[in-house]
């Protein structure tokens, strides 16, 4: 990756929705890495802050307050798991990038059910773990406004920009990826989707048939969305998911 001191020509700047910078939270115990990593955030114009165990990377989180976090599993105290669940009992829907040694489906299925966004595993390329927090910033909404950014099915509506989610009027909050796997939903309205799309779709990833991290994001997403209304998601067996207005 070549690191220069302007954004690259042509890519949409992120920006928090008060024009201040993202600040994204680097978790790892290799210096050399977080220092690497912080560099070419750097270079992104976001505001960077490391850690390099768990409980240094909650006590840095609650001053933070990041948009981003990239977090390692192994860590010298907390594992990334235990530090992860602490990081959303006070922030429940910032975005997270598991950043580890660990490459096999179950680690990466791990990661993602107990509330992970995304998975980039060492050795990784700086541009690989840029586009993917790049790809979680956009979900959480930090973009340019477009006029023509409102989903609507039935009383369901999901604004791609502020990521605002309401109901019959009702704000719902959504993970990073119960909001994307909710867009694609949306934007499919009436459709049969499988899960095996549902995966490359949402996760990019071909989990060897080990699709129940779909099933259980489904999960999260009717007791949010359906939960004592009509219900919107429905379920076809053996064919996958469709979202439609409530009857």
């Amino acid at each position: 990756m070549t690191i220069e001191g302007e954004a690259t020509p042509g890519r949409v700047e992120l920006r928090r929705p008060n024009g201040e910078p993202v600040r994204v939270l680097v978790v790892d115990d290799e210096p050399t890495l977080t220092d690497l990593l912080s560099m070419a955030l750097r270079y992104e114009g976001w505001q960077v802050r490391t850690a390099g165990d768990g409980m240094a990377a909650v006590r840095v989180a609650r001053q933070f307050r990041p948009d981003a976090v990239v977090l390692d599993v192994m860590l010298p105290d907390l594992d990334g798991f235990q530090v992860l669940r602490r990081l959303r009992a006070d922030n429940e829907t910032v975005p997270v990038l598991f950043l580890t040694a660990r490459d096999a489906v179950e680690d990466r299925v791990a990661g993602l059910t107990v509330g992970g966004d995304d998975y980039v595993t060492k050795p990784f390329s700086l541009e690989e773990v840029i586009a993917r927090l790049r790809a979680l910033l956009r979900r959480s909404g930090f973009t340019v406004a477009r006029p023509d950014a409102v989903l609507t099915v039935g009383d369901l509506t999901l604004d791609e920009d502020s990521h605002e989610v309401r109901r019959d009027g009702r704000l719902i909050n959504l993970t990073a990826t119960e909001f994307e796997l909710l867009r694609y939903l949306m934007r499919n309205p009436r459709r049969v989707l499988s899960k095996a799309q549902i995966l490359d779709r949402v996760w990019n990833y071909d989990f060897g048939g080990q699709a129940n991290v779909v099933e259980l994001y489904i999960s999260y997403l009717r007791k949010k969305i359906d939960a004592g209304r009509q219900p919107m998601i429905h379920t076809l067996r053996g064919a996958g998911y469709l979202l439609k207005p409530a009857e």
